[in-house]
């Protein structure tokens, strides 16, 4: 799928974000490595911490549907301003993306990239979790 149609995409499912407590609506498309793509956009709560992102609702509807690898991850909010992942979203990307390009854009046309690593620089990951053996 070319650029124009997920920018598409990304306007629509952003726009379909529940934001009614912030007002600051983010969507994500999440695509993997086979070209299938998964949206997902913010959703409220009045309970602040039960909020999650676009980011990671995409990536849980991907990997709810058995998908285990990604190539590209696009984020947009309704500001023109470039919307990196939050520090949770960036540690799930890292567990379940690790090769993820995060493709930041504006409304304007404005785009940037980054992989993972450099969004989560010295990042705990499971090589951090398996026990070494004398």
């Amino acid at each position: 799928m070319n650029e124009q149609k997920i920018l598409e995409k990304l306007k629509h499912t952003r726009d379909r974000a529940l934001a009614r407590y912030s007002g600051f609506k983010v969507g994500a498309v999440l695509v993997t490595k086979n070209g299938k793509l998964y949206t997902g956009h913010n959703i409220e709560s009045s309970s602040y911490g039960l909020t999650i992102c676009a980011e990671r609702v995409a990536l849980f509807k991907a990997l709810s549907e058995g998908e285990r690898e990604f190539k590209e991850i696009y984020i947009m909010s309704n500001n023109d301003e470039f919307c990196p992942p939050c520090g949770a979203c960036r540690q799930l990307l890292m567990d379940y993306a690790p090769d993820v390009q995060v493709v930041l854009m504006t409304e304007s046309g404005k785009k940037t990239s980054y992989s993972i690593e450099e969004l989560l620089p010295v990042a705990f990951t499971e090589k951090r979790l398996i026990e070494k053996k004398s």
